[in-house]
């Protein structure tokens, strides 16, 4: 998907960030980035979900500006070629499926320099310019008795040339914090209290090595010079709040962070205040395992939340996760409790516009067909029902309403004509969940695993009311799908062993009926 995240609005509210009036001029010494090169158009026929060109991309930081969203992020190309470290580049966009790219815009350092990696940050403007903070890090640094990150300044007046201010940098103080977490800066103004907030993904030096995780509270007046402050939230729960973000609708506050210490997710708390306290909500994650790091902007309408889809090692459905991969942009909508749901981006929803013809032409069990009308019955055993092969990319919809007491149903994805090999797409209402699965499931060295339960992390608490039909959409884009459910709960997921087969639908123990079906290509 295409995103960006600038200055962050309250849709129909209060301004996320207020602005600063001064317009006070900031050094430009220390030149960054001397980018010539010209913005690009991304080629259609690469990836529907964004990444850059042989490389893969993570950690999206997002900024609106002048009708566009400028997503910058870090890159990473996984080879020995391109050297150590990792730097910030950017891309624009207006839809999240059309990109314009410029390239690397923030250079990582040296071993020598603390920002060998160029590590997440955010974008903020204030003081006459924009700035970006950053975390450096260096691996090496540590061996040598400092710091292995730092909070780092650059500025800029268009958003693309960046000037690093090194001077600027700022590090954890000891007696309270881990030296060797502090970073993920994300700044905003804050009004009431007439000065510049940074969030901090930081760590408390005291207590359970894993409950140590806190987000850490800083302070300026001029964005040059930072008061540490007592942490603005440190729930003893997770190792790391990673990517800390925070945003306001109405009358509520929303701080966003990812976490890997419990399962692999970004999630959120809510406030009336910025003082907290910070309440969990009953469905507290956005996405499943594999959406990670994702951080909020707004257009002055809507939210959007800015994520990466991870690939995974080896290009195997049994291989661990690797960091960096595809963007995926989803909506955020607020409830009327405040909490908080996502949903497919109108732009992302609108590009798929070409209707496929299908029919279900291999079936197995009771099943009815009729025009894109489909129902299933098995009260005590199992009916599926599949089309053609379904292309590399495209979208799924349906509308499915279930029987009660079934144990099971849902979507098939890239099925064998035999409809014994497939991925699977499940609804279980007596579990109240939807999972992620395939059959058949292979151990990391490849032998056949027959007890266990679905793919690990790949899956969603989900409310399932046999009164009410379920709204599903997917997306797929190759190794690649994100499922939309009801307008209000998303699972992204990868796909490798399984890259060819037919689409389709099944039920267990049960009666489904799915209306509304279409697939749909660009």
């Amino acid at each position: 998907m295409r995103t960006l995240a600038g200055s962050v609005l309250a849709g129909g509210a209060l301004p996320l960030l207020a602005m600063s009036s001064k317009a006070e001029e900031a050094s430009s010494s220390q030149l960054t980035s001397d980018v010539t090169t010209s913005p690009s158009a991304v080629d259609d026929q690469r990836e529907f979900f964004y990444r850059p060109k042989d490389a893969w991309a993570g950690d999206f930081i997002p900024y609106y500006s002048d009708g566009q969203f400028h997503l910058y992020y870090l890159v990473n190309w996984r080879d020995e070629h391109h050297g150590e470290g990792i730097p910030w580049y950017k891309i624009t966009s207006k839809d999240f499926v059309h990109f314009t790219e410029y390239g690397e815009v923030l250079p990582r350092g040296t071993r020598d320099e603390q920002d060998l990696g160029v590590f997440t940050g955010s974008v903020v403007f204030g003081e006459g310019q924009y700035h970006i903070f950053y975390a450096g890090h260096n691996p090496y640094f540590r061996a040598k008795g400092k710091p292995e990150q730092g909070i780092m300044h650059a500025v800029s007046d268009d958003l693309l040339h960046w000037r690093k201010r090194p001077e600027d940098t700022f590090y954890a103080p000891p007696e309270r914090f881990e030296r060797n977490d502090w970073r993920d800066p994300f700044v905003f103004w804050n009004e009431q209290a007439g000065e510049y907030w940074m969030l901090v993904a930081a760590r408390l030096n005291s207590g359970p090595k894993r409950r140590r995780g806190c987000t850490g509270l800083c302070t300026s007046k001029d964005l040059k010079k930072w008061t540490v402050r007592e942490p603005f939230w440190a729930p003893h729960l997770y190792s790391a709040h990673e990517c800390p973000d925070l945003f306001r609708i109405g009358d509520w506050w929303y701080l966003v962070f990812s976490e890997f210490s419990d399962l692999v997710r970004t999630r959120y708390r809510k406030s009336r205040s910025l003082a907290g306290p910070w309440i969990t909500p009953e469905r507290d994650c956005f996405d499943s395992q594999a959406f990670y790091a994702a951080k909020t902007a707004s257009n002055g309408r809507d939210h959007f939340l800015f994520g990466w889809n991870p690939t995974r090692d080896a290009a195997s459905d049994s291989a661990p996760w690797s960091w960096g991969g595809n963007l995926v942009v989803h909506r955020i909508r607020q409830e009327r409790d405040g909490s908080l749901a996502v949903d497919i981006p109108p732009s992302v929803d609108a590009a798929w516009i070409r209707s496929v013809p299908f029919e279900f032409s291999t079936q197995y069990g009771q099943v009815r067909q009729d025009g894109k009308r489909l129902q299933l019955t098995a009260p005590t055993s199992f009916a599926c029902a599949a089309a053609g092969v379904m292309p590399r990319q495209c979208k799924i919809e349906a509308l499915m309403q279930f029987d009660p007491g079934t144990r099971g149903c849902g979507l098939m994805l890239r099925t064998d004509d035999a409809m014994e090999t497939s991925y699977y797409l499940r609804f279980e209402p007596i579990n109240g969940r939807m999972v992620f699965d395939r059959w058949p499931r292979r151990s990391s060295s490849g032998e056949l695993v027959v007890h266990g339960d679905h793919m690990a992390g790949l899956d969603r608490w989900v409310h399932l009311d046999p009164a009410t039909a379920v709204n599903l959409k997917v997306i797929v884009d190759d190794t690649m799908a994100t499922a939309y459910v009801d307008d209000s709960i998303a699972m992204s997921v990868r796909m490798y062993d399984l890259s060819r087969g037919r689409w389709g639908f099944f039920v267990d123990e049960g009666a489904v009926r799915l209306t509304e079906i279409k697939l749909l290509m660009r």
